[in-house]
């Protein structure tokens, strides 16, 4: 297979390297850096002030999740149609699916071994109430009867429209293979007039998110300052050290193993890192994996991974392949065994290691995230109290921070080896893309 070279924007590309260097306070970055300090100045200062600015977070990932939906469409049937037939999708998609349990598996074994060293939750002590268990159950319980039937059929939507109402990225994902495969199926006349078509509105919705993310600063600060203002410090001492072991398991995830991933496919993690430097002040910001993904986009391709890998890959990724929800999985089921003084044996830790395989794969069809999905594993399970999951709520938008980051970080990974491995990537357009960022020297090594 030849190596593709076309990048999504290269208008944009030019017209950047074209335009003097934007002062620092006109970045994007900048911009969403000083949104996080004014939202933890004003939630300690004035938290009942700080707590009404949720509005503007909230606003900020309505316009984002509104975009998301017809991105993943567009990007996933341009990337088939790309792809040239059926035979390559399928290629790029397998690969793909075994990296993802593959990288999966390796999160969720190195996190259970840090929780079973670190002893989060031991000495807490806490003992759980008939009464709260069933309050719990009440309230958390309804996620866990998915069974993998129902799991299965949801897979596939029953209106077309509805999928993207919805925001179900997984119905939206079938709902964009099987059109994919539909244009692939079109004459050559035919179907090159419905790309050219789905091209310009892809070209049209980056547009879109570039006015969307001008107010990504202000949603920033809300979002922060409702954080902090809600909750103050005093969730974060009292789960403090489940917090740092998480935050050090999830930095560790991505920048060892995933830093080895990105040495055997020739890439340095700390750039690639630094290449994505606003993404991530965003999705810390936000907590929402999705605040970040319209750009992911954009900047993959520009990176020199051909349009096909970046549609297929990234959209299934969010999906499919969460590996930061995976890390968070496995500290927290320990951390309520241990809290509690529920004894898990090797053979127990084994098997919720198998559930969570497959209930972290339904993060993105069930409505609340990651939360929601831990609890319907816990619940589940059978094996843990549901009674302290909301004990662990109260510190779910610190947690949030760092598992979109992981999340996200990791399917951009994903993204570049698959890309790489399949022939679809473009070295010199990231060398010169490094170049164009970094200046003249970074573009010698990726």
């Amino acid at each position: 297979m030849a190596v593709q070279t076309n990048v999504s924007h290269p208008t944009d590309s030019e017209a950047a390297s074209a335009k003097p260097r934007q002062p620092f306070y006109a970045r994007l970055g900048f911009q969403i850096v000083v949104g996080i300090v004014l939202g933890l100045a004003l939630g300690f200062i004035a938290p009942h002030l700080a707590v009404q600015m949720k509005i503007l977070g909230d606003i900020f990932l309505r316009l984002i999740k509104m975009i998301v939906a017809p991105l993943v469409f567009l990007n996933v049937v341009l990337g088939i149609a790309a792809a040239g037939d059926l035979k390559n999708v399928g290629r790029i998609g397998l690969r793909a699916l075994i990296y993802f349990e593959i990288v999966s598996t390796i999160a969720l074994i190195i996190s259970m071994v840090i929780a079973n060293l670190s002893g989060v939750g031991a000495g807490m002590h806490l003992v759980q109430s008939p009464e709260a268990a069933a309050a719990a159950h009440e309230t958390y319980g309804k996620a866990a009867h998915v069974s993998f039937e129902h799991f299965l059929l949801t897979l596939f939507p029953d209106n077309f429209v509805g999928a993207f109402a919805n925001g179900s990225l997984l119905q939206v994902l079938v709902i964009s293979i099987g059109f994919g495969a539909a244009v692939l199926m079109l004459n050559t006349e035919q179907r090159a007039s419905v790309e050219h078509a789905l091209s310009r509105m892809s070209d049209c919705f980056f547009k879109f998110v570039d006015v969307i993310m001008k107010f990504a600063p202000l949603g920033a600060f809300g979002s922060i300052a409702f954080a902090i203002g809600s909750s103050g410090m005093s969730a974060v001492i009292s789960l403090g050290y489940l917090l740092i072991v998480m935050y050090l398991s999830l930095a560790f995830f991505v920048v060892v193993v995933l830093g080895l991933v990105l040495r055997l496919y020739g890439f340095n993690v700390f750039r690639f890192l630094r290449y994505f430097k606003e993404e991530i002040f965003l999705l810390f910001a936000t907590a929402s994996s999705e605040s970040a993904l319209p750009r992911l986009f954009e900047k993959l391709e520009k990176l020199g991974c051909s349009r096909q890998s970046v549609g297929l890959v990234l959209p299934t990724g969010y999906a499919f392949n969460l590996d930061g929800t995976a890390v968070y999985m496995s500290l927290c089921v320990m951390f309520l065994a241990n809290a509690y003084g529920v004894p898990l044996d090797l053979h127990q830790q084994f098997g919720l290691l198998l559930l969570m395989l497959l209930t972290s794969k339904g993060a993105a069809t069930v409505s609340g995230g990651t939360f929601i999905v831990f609890a319907a594993t816990v619940t589940a399970s059978g094996l843990l109290p549901i009674e302290g999951l909301p004990i662990l709520f109260g510190i779910n938008r610190f947690t949030s921070q760092a598992v979109s980051i992981c999340n996200s970080m990791g399917n951009s990974v994903a993204t570049l080896v698959i890309a790489k491995s399949t022939g679809e990537f473009d070295e010199s357009a990231a060398r010169s893309e490094y170049t164009r960022v970094f200046g003249s020297s970074a573009g010698k090594v990726i």
